[in-house]
């Protein structure tokens, strides 16, 4: 596999190892208590996952609030307390560089002001 360059490096959040532990520790309790359609908790565990890297602000403008409710619930946790407000690669977020050009973040989250693609990522 290729070296990535050390500007694509830092879009990536290095956890500890206490972070990663916690991490796989989520995954585990959800996989194993989880009921229901198997691709619900596929989508959790891949929010889990990419929840570091972009942080809550961008899942919140991704997701509906009743989509993220579900996935915390499978997973055990409250995204705003557990993710920072952005990860290193949240910049990458078109909806999120949008979003700040509207003094009222809530207002794009509940759907009062649109922004088109606002779930897509630029390359940089």
């Amino acid at each position: 596999m290729p070296r990535l360059s050390k500007s694509r490096e830092s879009l990536f959040a290095n956890l500890s190892e206490k972070q990663r532990a916690e991490l796989q520790a989520i995954e585990k309790r959800a996989i194993l208590e989880f009921q229901g359609p198997l691709d619900e908790l596929e989508k959790a565990i891949g929010i889990l996952r990419i929840g570091h890297q972009f942080g809550w602000r961008v899942l919140v403008l991704v997701h509906s609030k009743r989509t993220i409710r579900k996935y915390e619930e499978i997973l055990g946790i409250t995204f705003r307390e557990f993710f920072p407000d952005e990860g290193p690669s949240a910049r990458r977020s078109i909806g999120l560089r949008m979003a700040e050009k509207f003094d009222n973040f809530w207002k794009i989250v509940s759907g009062d002001i649109k922004i088109e693609h606002r779930s897509e990522i630029a390359r940089d």
